[in-house]
């Protein structure tokens, strides 16, 4: 792979905060080299540039995207793990493994994410509750040090950087490959039940009597209803189909796995976008009518339960050229009146698209920056472009840091260095350790900067 540089301007998914930085594809071997050459605005490692605003992005300084191919994946049956490079997505992984009967053991809303980001995201998924997030599966990882040298890093072995190193962002190195565990299926089907729940109190209750009997829940809320319809929604929860779940045809190739794009939005949407209070409420009302007041039993792919936002092509631009912030948070269970004043807020400022997801948290992991808690975590996508955007923000900062919640750092493109003081208690904690491996700093990106990370 080429080590030349080229000047190029980056954005997170979000599309926001754009920056210029040099970036490079680089094989392994030859990170060292350029990661030397970085110079004092440092360098930051760059995946499929997935995270919603600045994680991936080093104004004036280095990006490196490291070189990997699927063909190097191994599998190892008897102990349920794979070990990939950084550089291989998900949905590459899973072209690979489902066919041969595993599944990734931690999914977030798009398959397009990879395996470096998913462990320095720390990613969590529909089954958090039931599985924890992403870094409680990894056996083993590689990680190139500041001064060039790799260390093999797992939770019995330099477990400080390793846990460091899960949801650090990639500020403690660069991962080169992981071994993590994976879980068996027999199909590469869901069974999938639904509710729709008229408001928001009978949604949490459903949430909270029945997620503990299925590995996987997710909701969607309507952040635009009002009155006797506030906080209505849909809750999905699912579990992999058994080959006794599935009819003749489909038992017929039980492990098939197939995705398929369904459209994709043009390169320019003229301001303000497609996202706006109209077209959400339009949305929303379909997208309630559509579902089945409770149903158990459906058979669904594992495309269309886990990434169905995935079959549209480029779907971010949707909401025209200046972007949206996706706004995610978590708060303690016993603070629900918390969320739901969030929940107030956001239905009052009608800036909510219809893109909206709560679930439900189980224990936090040994990760100092690890998101995760015990709690309800609700994410909301909204238009940058929006009048009343950056006050709305600073409101649901102060119920989510007075209940003692934090926001996602993989998500953030809005919040400041004292709210991460406030929301990662641990936070000097994973600095002690980040700087004993980089005190020159090397590791840098336009998050880190605007939120002070590295103090």
């Amino acid at each position: 792979m080429s080590r030349d540089f080229a000047s190029l301007r980056l954005t997170g998914w979000g599309l926001t905060a754009p920056s210029v930085a040099r970036v490079a594809t680089v094989a392994p071997e030859d990170l060292p080299e350029c990661v030397k050459d970085s110079g004092v605005r440092g360098v930051i490692a760059r995946g499929l540039g997935r995270s919603y605003g600045d994680a991936a992005q080093n104004s004036g300084g280095s990006v490196l995207r490291l070189a990997g191919s699927i063909s190097e994946v191994v599998i190892d049956r008897e102990s349920s793990t794979v070990t990939a490079s950084a550089a291989v997505s998900l949905d590459e992984l899973l072209t690979v493994i489902v066919p041969q009967g595993f599944f990734v053991p931690v999914s977030p809303g798009t398959r397009f994410v990879t395996v470096g980001g998913a462990i320095a995201s720390d990613i969590h998924g529909k089954n958090h509750h039931a599985d924890g997030s992403f870094g409680v599966h990894v056996r083993r990882l590689s990680l190139l040090l500041a001064d060039g040298t790799v260390r093999e890093l797992s939770p019995t072995s330099g477990a400080d950087l390793f846990w460091a190193t899960v949801g650090g962002m990639g500020l403690t190195g660069i991962i080169l490959d992981a071994t993590f565990a994976v879980l068996p299926i027999e199909t590469s089907s869901c069974i999938v039940s639904t509710v729709r729940c008229p408001n928001l109190e009978e949604l949490l209750s459903e949430m909270s009597v029945g997620d503990e009997e299925h590995r996987y829940s997710v909701s969607w809320v309507d952040l635009l209803a009002r009155g006797r319809s506030f906080g209505r929604g849909v809750l999905w929860r699912g579990d992999h189909a058994r080959l006794s779940d599935l009819n003749a045809k489909q038992a017929s190739a039980p492990l098939r796995y197939t995705t398929r794009r369904v459209t994709s939005v043009p390169p320019i949407i003229p301001p303000p976008g497609l996202v706006n209070p109209f077209s959400s409420r339009f949305f929303n009302e379909i997208w309630l009518r559509k579902e089945p007041r409770r149903k158990d039993g459906q058979i669904k792919s594992i495309p269309a339960y886990f990434h169905p936002l995935d079959s549209i092509g480029s779907w971010n631009r949707l909401y025209g050229p200046r972007g949206f912030i996706q706004y995610q948070f978590v708060v303690p269970f016993e603070r629900a009146d918390s969320l739901q004043r969030c929940v107030e807020l956001v239905v009052e400022s009608r800036l909510a698209s219809p893109l909206v997801v709560l679930k439900r948290f189980g224990p936090s992991n040994e990760a100092p920056l690890s998101f995760p808690m015990p709690g309800w975590t609700l994410t909301v996508d909204m238009p940058a472009a929006a009048a009343g955007l950056s006050a709305l923000c600073r409101r649901l900062d102060d119920v989510v840091l007075e209940a003692g919640g934090r926001h996602y750092l993989a998500k953030d493109a809005h919040t400041r260095a004292e709210s991460i003081v406030r929301g990662y208690p641990r936070l000097d904690e994973w600095r002690r350790t980040r700087d004993a491996v980089d005190p020159g700093r090397v590791w840098q990106s336009d998050l880190s900067r605007r939120l002070a990370l590295l103090g």
